[in-house]
């Protein structure tokens, strides 16, 4: 079966070595394994979006020399042609399949009303019963889940996963207030359409992959289902959190202008595999060199 994956930066802010790294695993991966390769931005929130965001997404990878088989060649094609915005119709027809098996609700409950109730940020299913109609204005969807759901998945880094997905997500949105698709159903309904079958992302993203698999087997698709999972470890800063786009000094933009090299870079991503210092660090040693179970190295 022909395997895809995809790159898939959101142009939220300018990236970072971290987004760096993300992009050399997933090409790397995908060139092993014959793969093609979809760039995909995630740009649904285009609040946070920004012209010099795409153009960075772009200038990034030309830089790092990681070439791709579908998607957009420049900020002009991504906005005509590739962007989000031109597929809210499939993201709506996502929902309403959910609407149609009676999983979802909506909820009026603002964060520090969530807060007040659940110091800890999980949402304590206060809307649950209180039924409230979908269409009425300010309320978020949500989608219903057991309380004792789990969700099951083999990852090829990490092995057999078992997410507790009712206690750690319970009911998460999948309509925002302001009536844009969340980023859960977006990120499905656009790996279900692409045919992307070889998902590649940082472990932060693991309760995302459980809540996509969890919407995937609820209408019915099951083909989200049947995709082979990546989940690699993260760059995190001195204080070991995960690194920011808002930390400007990590900024891959401000390499290239102060005129590094994009040997710097792979050099950067090569101390965090804790390889011997090679004397060219590259695109195709990277290649070369990786494999799976190097990415233990990084945790």
């Amino acid at each position: 079966m022909e395997t895809k994956t995809r790159i898939a930066p959101t142009p939220s802010g300018l990236l970072h070595v971290g987004n760096a790294l993300s992009f050399a695993v997933t090409w790397a991966i995908a060139r092993h394994n014959k793969s093609k390769i979809v760039l995909r931005i995630d740009d649904l929130d285009n609040i946070r979006s920004r012209p010099e965001y795409l153009k960075d997404i772009f200038d990034t990878l030309d830089w790092m020399e990681l070439d791709y088989d579908e998607g957009p060649k420049s900020t002009p094609d991504f906005l005509q042609h590739y962007s989000q915005q031109l597929r809210i119709s499939e993201y709506n027809s996502l929902l309403e399949k959910l609407v149609g098996e009676k999983l979802v609700y909506a909820c009026d409950c603002s964060r520090s009303q969530i807060l007040q109730h659940s110091p800890n940020g999980i949402y304590p299913r206060t809307c649950l019963h209180k039924g409230i109609p979908l269409d009425s204005p300010n309320v978020a969807w949500r989608v219903k889940i057991d309380q004792e759901h789990k969700i099951y998945f083999q990852d090829l880094f990490l092995g057999a996963m078992a997410i507790d997905l009712g206690a750690s997500m319970p009911d998460f949105v999948v309509r925002r207030k302001d009536g844009i698709p969340s980023y859960q159903i977006a990120s499905l309904c656009d790996d279900i359409n692409m045919k992307c079958n070889l998902i590649v992302r940082g472990k932060d993203l693991l309760h995302s992959t459980a809540a996509q698999l969890f919407l995937d087997q609820a209408i019915g698709n099951n083909t989200f289902s049947k995709s082979h999972f990546v989940h690699h470890p993260l760059i995190t800063d001195s204080t070991g959190e995960k690194l920011s786009k808002s930390q400007e000094s990590f900024a891959l933009a401000s390499w290239r202008k102060s005129g590094i090299s994009p040997q710097k870079v792979w050099e950067a991503i090569f101390q965090l595999f804790k390889w011997e210092k090679a004397t060219e660090p590259s695109r195709n040693l990277f290649l070369k060199l990786f494999t799976l179970s190097e990415l233990s190295r990084l945790e």
